[in-house]
């Protein structure tokens, strides 16, 4: 389920007002499938404190399970890599210290079982390929043919490229409390004729972008909800080929085409608030049940916007 209110007792540094965060996936992320039962990262393995690009690459990249604690801000080099990581990884930044700069990383066809938390993730912009971004391809985070990945509570920015792709059937995947910003590709799913992923994507601010956010191609299942889109050019939720979608009590501020489908696809709309957009906010289809596979809970659309801005991103009681 989505996490509670924090409580009397929970973990020093965890605001008035904010939530203690769970650390096991939720979402479709965190249910049984293609051999794996959940997505819990690298427990169970060694836990290690890097702050050098080699020793991040030595761990992410290593065949045995690892916690991965990034303490500071590591260059990538050289410029634009993405750090292959492998399964059964978690990379978490340390309190809000841990930053990713000039690369991202990539998680490629059958990789599975990782965690990417707390993390700004930023700057791989080319100035000589703004603003279609065609030349370079230096994503933030990019997932090819994965499964049971869980990226939670990060920062992701001014990339050239997009911010996180989900491609090739990438499935199990749970994409929450994020902060993706100021950049033209923010979230782009499909690169598929199947139709057989799912995901999850909730409690996510975007803002500041142009397209993709998400464009939703030939995805089985796709749940979006309370997410907050702000000051978005070209379109919002777009759900394009056989996707089925179900977008509930999200919030849209400054949005053109807030939310939409292709005639073939599915989008079942729910409690949503759009407010100061234009274009289109259309629906149609009845997609699925999200609570036939997993519990949630839903927060009210008129507090999205506070909550995700103060609870995305990169936390100081995490990591």
């Amino acid at each position: 389920a989505a996490p509670g209110p924090a409580a009397a007792g929970t973990p020093p540094g965890v605001p008035a007002g904010h939530r203690a965060w769970p650390t096991t996936a939720d979402g479709f992320a965190g249910t049984a499938g293609m051999g794996d039962n959940g997505t819990t990262g690298g427990a169970g393995g060694a836990t290690v404190t890097v702050s050098t690009y080699a020793d991040l690459v030595r761990y992410v990249t290593a065949a045995e399970p690892y916690v991965v604690r990034v303490a500071g801000a590591i260059t990538v080099t050289p410029f634009g890599t993405e750090v292959r990581v492998t399964s059964n990884k978690t990379i978490v930044g340390v309190g809000t210290s841990g930053h990713i700069v000039g690369g991202g990383f990539f998680v490629g066809t059958g990789v599975h079982n990782v965690i990417i938390r707390n993390l700004t993730i930023r700057d791989t912009r080319v100035a000589s390929d703004d603003p279609d971004d065609k030349e370079f391809d230096y994503d933030g985070i990019q997932l090819d043919g994965a499964h049971h990945v869980w990226i939670d509570h990060n920062a992701i920015t001014r990339m050239n490229d997009g911010l996180i792709d989900s491609r090739k059937d990438t499935s199990y995947l749970t994409v929450s409390w994020n902060v993706l910003a100021d950049n033209n590709k923010s979230f782009g799913i499909g690169w598929t004729e199947n139709v057989t992923s799912r995901i999850t994507i909730h409690h996510n601010w975007i803002r500041d972008t142009n397209q993709r956010n998400p464009s939703t191609d030939n995805v089985a299942y796709a749940h979006l909800y309370n997410n907050y889109l702000q000051n978005v050019a070209s379109y919002g939720n777009y759900a394009r080929g056989g996707t089925r979608m179900v977008l509930e009590n999200s919030y849209f501020e400054g949005v053109r085409d807030p939310y939409y489908k292709d005639e073939a696809a599915q989008l079942r709309q729910s409690g949503t608030v759009a407010v100061n957009c234009t274009g289109r906010q259309q629906s149609g289809g009845s997609a699925f049940t999200p609570g036939s596979f997993y519990a949630y809970s839903l927060d009210p659309a008129s507090g999205v916007p506070a909550l995700v801005r103060a609870s995305a991103g990169p936390r100081p009681d995490i990591g």
